[in-house]
């Protein structure tokens, strides 16, 4: 049913609460979310497994809780957690008490945590007691300190610092099912539902989207895969950006299957999760698809393997697909938007249309999510339902604060570098936007790591250099290294640039 629905324009209408319910009511007793089996080597407590109806009963017994300590309906949440059950309870639960969730990547520290909360005023964070050995409590509570808006900081596990509200019992609640929906005006898939993060060449951008533009996202990749109802899936990809959402979360509300979890990579870990999975898709870094291949990790059970390129300018320089499963590349741009297509015949990657983009399986009838074109700059830039339309915060538009601007027809530039091929049709993306450097999925603006590196110890030096895991690759060099490394990290800098300064062959690099 729900299948069926997101195959029309009906199913963009929900919201991605009403895409879970719906799947509850098909499948109150399946089993709706695993955690990783490896889960208690990074994260407290045993690995979790929920039915649809355990979940629902945690979605609204957080949502409850939310909203007992005060916070509003459309108060911003920001969330930093592993890609755990932990993660995509917190998620539907802000949406359910008619919250905005604001998810931040795991390895963002206090530096960019407070300059991005900061710009959108977030209200709560809602983190993990730990992740490692390093206490996410204590990193949120160090981030509010700073940031005068947030009132509470809540987290998952154990030993946790005082002050922070604990939350591990919103899992053992028996009485939740009946927190009461929070209404909006008009259509409330039209409101803002999350808001991520992205970078440019002049700052960070708060990107807020809603329902609609969020469904939309997922429905692009979904219906790519031509995904059967019900299909388990397996994914690495946290759901801590806009893509993220778009190929974690989306596809397991749109087809109502189980969703495994897996955080960072465990080859035994992973394999476990393999084995488990009958006839179902996994989703990774494009990056790691080849050598899990080689290493024979890849069943026969997988049917669809979706490859997340955070560098699409790599993509038409890859080898032919060999292997038994259909191969869908998302090619994404940063978080403007993303264009999913499945390999070709001969194993190599379609080229992206100039234009509308269409799905291989696309029903008759059913609107373009996604236009492509080249900007007068000769970069890409993309319309459509799932490309995020509004400024925020209000008032952003008529500032000098950084944000994404669209043209008269409704396209926002991406800022990759692109050509048009000699047929006219189709679009080869050739380079990332200047200025930003992308590690891994995460994005630095150059600048001002250069800066922060010379503040800290003026004779470091740190370049970027290509990577053929990464796209590129944070190296430094320095001769105080134990001392410019505690100094980054009593400053709350990113593990990835403190890592740029870690021996490797005489020169340090940071890998993810």
């Amino acid at each position: 049913m729900i299948l069926g629905e997101s195959r029309h324009t009906a199913g963009s209408a929900a919201t991605l609460d009403d895409l879970f319910r719906r799947a509850g009511v098909r499948h109150h007793d399946a089993i709706a979310l695993v955690d990783p089996p490896n889960r208690e080597t990074f994260i407290d407590g045993a690995p979790r497994t929920l039915t649809f109806a355990e979940a629902d009963r945690a979605i609204s017994a957080l949502a409850g809780r939310l909203r007992a300590l005060g916070l509003q309906t459309d108060a911003l949440v920001a969330m930093q957690l592993p890609n755990t059950v932990e993660s995509l309870i917190t998620f539907l639960a802000i949406l359910r008490a008619g919250m905005i969730a604001v998810p931040i990547p795991l390895l963002w520290r206090q530096q960019e945590i407070v300059a991005a909360l900061a710009r959108v005023s977030a209200k709560a964070i809602v983190t993990s007691g730990r992740v490692g050995s390093l206490s996410y409590a204590d990193i949120a509570m160090r981030a509010a300190v700073d940031l005068f808006q947030i009132r509470h900081v809540c987290a998952f596990g154990g030993n946790l610092p005082d002050g922070v509200t604990p939350l591990d019992d919103v899992f053992t609640s028996e009485n939740a099912s009946s927190t009461p929906a929070f209404p909006r005006p008009g259509v409330a898939a039209a409101h803002v539902a999350a808001v991520t993060f992205d970078l440019d060449a002049n700052g960070l951008v708060p990107i807020a989207r809603s329902h609609v533009e969020l469904v939309a996202g997922g429905l692009e990749a979904f219906l790519e895969t031509d995904s059967s109802p019900d299909m388990p899936l397996l994914s690495t990809i946290p759901i801590s950006s806009f893509a993220g959402i778009a190929l974690t979360a989306l596809p397991w509300l749109l087809s109502g299957g189980t969703l495994y979890l897996h955080h960072s990579f465990e080859p035994d870990a992973f394999a476990a999760q393999v084995r488990e999975l009958a006839e179902g898709a996994l989703i990774l870094p494009a990056s790691t698809i080849a050598p899990i291949a080689e290493a024979g990790l890849l069943g026969d059970n997988i049917q669809i393997v979706v490859a997340l390129w955070r560098n699409p300018e790599r993509l038409s320089a890859v080898n032919a697909w060999q292997g038994h499963a259909t191969l869908v590349d998302i090619a994404c741009f940063g978080e403007v938007g993303l264009v999913a297509a499945r390999r070709g015949a001969n194993g190599l990657p379609v080229p992206i249309p100039y234009g509308a983009v269409g799905v291989t399986r696309r029903p008759a009838g059913a609107p373009t999510v996604i236009q492509t074109t080249r900007s007068g700059a000769g970069t890409l830039a993309l319309r459509g339902r799932m490309v995020p339309m509004q400024v925020f915060l209000p008032g952003t538009e008529r500032s000098p604060l950084s944000r994404f601007p669209s043209d008269p027809a409704g396209y926002v530039d991406t800022g990759f570098a692109c050509q048009v091929e000699r047929n006219g049709q189709a679009l080869t993306v050739t380079g990332s936007p200047p200025g930003v450097t992308t590690v891994g999925g995460y994005r630095f603006r150059q600048g001002d790591i250069d800066e922060l590196i010379a503040q800290t110890d003026p004779t470091a030096t740190i370049v970027d250099l290509p990577d053929i895991d990464l796209g590129l690759r944070l190296a430094g060099s320095t001769a105080h290294r134990d001392a410019l490394c505690a100094k980054l990290q009593s400053r709350g800098t990113n593990p990835l640039i403190i890592g740029a300064f870690r021996p490797r062959g005489g020169i340090a690099v940071a890998r993810h």
